[in-house]
């Protein structure tokens, strides 16, 4: 029986996939200059003017998907009597992975028994934007339901994400460092490097000494890291600077055949935190180490 993929828009997937692919999107929700914005993965949304705003010093939040909304999603499917697998943004990083499950069961309380499985993807941005791709891909091929929640539980935890921010100011203003370590790293030109861990959040693991450097760190971290290159796609993703990713592209082909490789931004919801500047990359390999 047939049966459709869901994710968040938090996959940052660009628009030609998710059309390609049929997949449908739960939309996120960010606040800039008091405006609320809907993430509908670059439909209407103008990811360029939001991150010319980042760029010029405005901070944003986001807001997680509420019960109300995969209520909605949700009934789509169980009204066509159509089972349904949501991909769900890590729940590392985000309470809406709860806020789908609350979902469900107060939908089991109306309908009974429903076909809706719900999975932690434990991944962010394109990173969970390539394990869906790669789901994607399965299905496509013919995997069952059953066999394709099987390999995505089984390999998502070999999906990496090598990650830099530019500003390390930004990670002060959304509480993730000291404002002295921030003043700090700003005067060294410290750029911070930043991994996905076990539990899908998000860790420092390295810092180095200026842009260039942490480039190089990225592309790195990703050769040495990096397995069955020609059988799996790899991601690069970005936050207005798109030069800097294509370079890491460049990098990255002088030594990788990889099956694929795409170059693509990130959306506004991890934007917001990572602010304008920030590079990452995201690639199969060996399980992740905590």
């Amino acid at each position: 029986m047939d049966y459709q993929l869901i994710t968040d828009s938090c996959c940052d997937l660009p628009l030609e996939i998710v059309a390609e692919y049929d997949l449908d999107i739960v939309n996120f929700t960010t606040n800039i200059g008091g405006e609320d914005l809907i993430d509908d993965m670059g439909k209407t949304f103008d990811k360029a003017a939001f991150f010319q705003r980042l760029k010029n010093g405005e901070t944003a939040s986001t807001s997680q998907v509420n019960v109300h909304s995969y209520i909605e999603k949700f009934k789509e499917y169980i009204d066509k009597g159509m089972p349904a697998v949501y991909l769900a943004f890590s729940s590392g990083l985000s309470g809406s992975l709860n806020n789908a499950i609350q979902a469900r069961e107060m939908l089991k309380e109306e309908y009974g028994e429903i076909d809706l499985s719900i999975i932690d993807t434990k991944a962010a941005s394109l990173g969970e934007g390539l394990l869906v791709y790669e789901a994607a891909k399965r299905k496509k091929e013919g995997f069952s339901k059953e066999a394709l929640i099987e390999w995505v539980e089984e390999n998502k935890l070999n999906y990496h994400s090598w990650v830099t921010v530019d500003d390390i100011k930004h990670l002060q203003r959304g509480g993730r460092i000291s404002a002295t370590a921030a003043t700090v790293g700003s005067l060294l030109s410290v750029k911070p490097i930043i991994v996905m861990n076990q539990e899908g959040k998000l860790i420092p693991v390295a810092k180095v000494r200026g842009r260039k450097k942490s480039i190089q760190h990225l592309v790195d971290q990703t050769i040495n890291n990096i397995k069955d290159v020609e059988d799996h796609a790899l991601f690069i993703g970005h936050v207005g600077v798109p030069e800097e990713a294509e370079l890491i592209k460049e990098k990255l082909l002088e030594h990788l055949n990889p099956s694929e490789i795409i170059v693509s931004s990130y959306g506004p919801t991890v934007a917001a935190h990572t602010g304008f500047g920030s590079l990452a990359v995201f690639s199969y390999g060996e399980m992740r180490q905590n």
